[in-house]
């Protein structure tokens, strides 16, 4: 009876409470399958505390409410990730690089076909362990120069080796990295050095003109370090100003005369502060921790997997966080990352050099692939138009019986097109946008391989969802990084609920130990962002396909009625013209006053002016062609074939076009009034 007592007051107890749902979770647990993971399933003779469906398994958001609204991954159902699970001890960025030089010391790390004099060559390689020796000489120049722990560094130049270099040693002697967008402008540079009181910039000598234009008005500043400078021309600065400049290469040789210990940060310290592009005002400082960039990498290990044989091609801008959180993903597996030159337009000559394994990428340049292809498949004609289309055709209808396509169509057909990525990718990823599901598909079958479409944001440290390695449906983003949960929360003046049938629909909100510490200096907007129950509401529209498939379907906030009441989602329109190939980017505008849309058309220059030499069309430059006619009528005639076949930073946007807007809007009118009456 003792026995008994104590067992019943152990159980009211906190601990008592976590042990009995631990026991009747574990009820739920089946004998480990075949590849060693664990799965759910009911059991009738226990509560049930979660289900799985397909990819993600299904839990209440609280034990009382008996609501079944919350996803998580389920290779991870019972605890969110927030370290690699075969190396834990790793907490820190400084972490996760310690152990990659400990292990893949001699291994190639960071390459780079650009030379000393400018010149462009074979790609010349730096070891783990020479890029390790760089980091804590340029962390120590930095401690040489006074700048103090903690201190925000700025980095003001595109994707290169110094610019991996530079956040290891940030990271190394906690200090907290500032990516300035090579495109932001001398204002947004201004605004974020001011705000986050940034102490040090690395920059090059094409944007260190621009901050000496502005240098009086960041008084933060002490010292600036240009790559890539010559030390005998290095320009002073007024001497109030009380700003040193020096090289790069100098500070690595004072750093490695004058080694200092590394000063290595905990989980919780801020690791960066990522400033948004501030579409909707000034720009907003993300603020993450090592901790939320370990967790996020660390879940998505369990979904992709990289090895020491991968190489990887740097050239999306690794201010963003889609870029830089690739590069934390696999450093930890002793991948070698190759550097394109700097030039987008050249890129396709890097891949031929580096014939990367690993390809990311965004939907934008996913869409000028298939366009490139799909028009020389056309141009080409006659025999080799109908090869291409048997052998996707059979290739296609392979996949989705899920049989291995035959290995003849690749080598007919298929082994040119990989040719132009290098012919050795084996993975290709796309984020920060969708992808049409044609386009996904295109890929999947003229590349092979996986392709693998991701959805996050900064504020989440980058991965909310991905593709599952061998999941073949496509048009979806995915089940939940192992390392964050998704419910989706009802928005009844857009009619969409978690009741909604077939499919529960809803904002996308994201919770976990990748949520961001909060926006810098802006606790009302953090406030905004992130619920009392620590809940991010992305402002994302998403429903839950069969399977836990996560798909975006909305934008909350970015939505507006026209004159006769049809609401439109620009960004939907925006994402099918985008396929079309004579269209780099386009900006859909309406509003209530008007019945119509309108839309300001950037072109493919290359595209238009091929096009306009095979019309025999003369012209001074791309602005007189843009103007011509013909060319617009060429154009609208491609875009309204593309939006036939689909059915069919936005306030800034607005303020810039509009002129071009009330015009567009004064020539409809115009032709309104000359139209016979019926």
């Amino acid at each position: 009876m003792a026995r008994q007592q104590q067992q019943r007051e152990e159980e009211r107890s906190p601990m008592g409470a976590a042990q009995r749902r631990l026991r009747a979770v574990s009820g739920h647990l089946q004998p480990p399958t075949e590849s060693g993971g664990v799965d759910l399933a009911a059991n009738p003779t226990a509560g049930e505390y979660a289900h799985v469906q397909g990819y993600s398994a299904v839990l209440p958001e609280k034990l009382q409410t008996g609501k079944w609204n919350v996803y998580r991954s389920a290779k991870s159902p019972l605890k969110l990730i927030n370290r690699f699970p075969d190396n834990p001890d790793i907490g820190t960025l400084h972490d996760n690089f310690v152990y990659a030089v400990e292990t893949f010391r001699d291994c190639r790390y960071l390459g780079t076909r650009v030379c000393a004099d400018g010149t462009v060559g074979d790609y010349k390689w730096m070891t783990y362990g020479e890029a390790s020796t760089s980091r804590t000489a340029i962390g120590s120049g930095l401690i040489y120069h006074g700048i103090p722990e903690g201190a925000r560094v700025g980095l003001y130049f595109i994707n290169r080796p110094e610019w991996t270099i530079v956040d290891h040693a940030c990271a190394a002697y906690s200090y907290v990295s500032v990516p300035l967008y090579d495109t932001l402008g001398p204002d947004a540079v201004q605004f974020i050095v001011n705000h986050a009181t940034v102490q040090a910039i690395f920059c090059v000598p094409q944007t260190l003109s621009t901050l000496l234009s502005f240098i009086t008005q960041m008084p933060c500043v002490h010292l600036i370090v240009v790559i890539g400078g010559d030390n005998a021309n290095m320009p002073s600065t007024p001497t109030a100003t009380g700003v040193e400049i020096i090289t790069y290469s100098r500070l690595l040789s004072q750093g490695k005369m004058s080694s200092q210990s590394f000063r290595p940060p905990k989980p919780e310290d801020i690791a960066t502060i990522c400033y948004t592009s501030g579409t909707t005002g000034t720009p907003k400082g993300v603020v993450l921790s090592h901790g939320n960039l370990i967790a996020n990498v660390a879940g998505s290990s369990l979904v992709i997997k990289f090895y020491p044989s991968d190489v990887y091609i740097s050239y999306l801008p690794l201010a963003h966080i889609y870029e830089r959180v690739n590069q934390v993903s696999v450093v930890h597996y002793g991948v070698a990352i190759g550097f394109y030159q700097g030039d987008n337009l050249k890129l396709m000559d890097d891949l031929a050099a580096l014939r990367p394994t690993v390809f990311p990428s965004v939907p934008r340049l996913y869409n000028r692939i298939y366009a490139a292809i799909t028009n020389a498949v056309k141009e080409s004609g006659g025999l080799k138009e109908r090869l291409f289309h048997a052998a996707y055709n059979a290739k296609r209808r392979a996949i989705i019986n899920g049989r291995n396509p035959s290995p003849m169509w690749d080598r007919l057909v298929f082994n040119k097109i990989k040719a132009r990525l290098g012919g050795r990718v084996r993975l290709m990823t796309s984020g920060a946008s969708p992808l049409s599901a044609d386009v996904m598909e295109f890929l999947r079958i003229c590349f092979g391989g996986e392709v693998l479409e991701g959805y996050g944001m900064t504020e989440t440290s980058c991965i909310i969802s991905a593709m599952n390695i061998g999941d073949r449906l496509i048009g979806h983003v995915g089940s939940p990084n192992p390392s964050c949960e998704i419910k989706l929360v009802d928005v009844p003046e857009m009619n969409y609920t978690s009741e909604d049938e077939p499919y529960p629909r809803g904002e996308i909100c994201v919770r976990g130990p990748t949520i961001f510490c909060g926006y810098y200096k802006d606790e009302s907007q953090t406030r905004e962002a992130v619920d009392e129950d620590g809940w991010l509401h992305t402002g994302d529209i998403g429903l839950w396909m069969p399977g836990g498939r996560l798909k975006i379907i909305d934008r909350k906030k970015n939505i507006f009625k026209l004159a006769q009441g049809e609401y439109i989602a620009p960004e939907k329109i925006e994402n099918v013209y985008a396929k079309c190939k004579f269209i780099a980017q386009s900006f859909i505008y309406g509003d209530s006053l008007n019945s119509s849309l309108v839309a300001v058309v950037a072109v493919e220059p290359d595209v238009l002016k091929a096009w306009a030499a095979s019309e025999g069309i003369q012209y001074e430059d791309l602005r007189q062609l843009c103007a011509d006619p013909r060319a617009r009528s060429a154009v609208l005639a491609e875009m309204d074939s593309i939006g036939k076949e689909a059915q069919v930073k936005r306030p800034q946007a607005k303020a810039y076009f509009a002129k071009e807007i009330a015009d567009m809007y004064a020539q409809l009118r115009e032709a309104e009034q000359i139209k016979p009456k019926l």
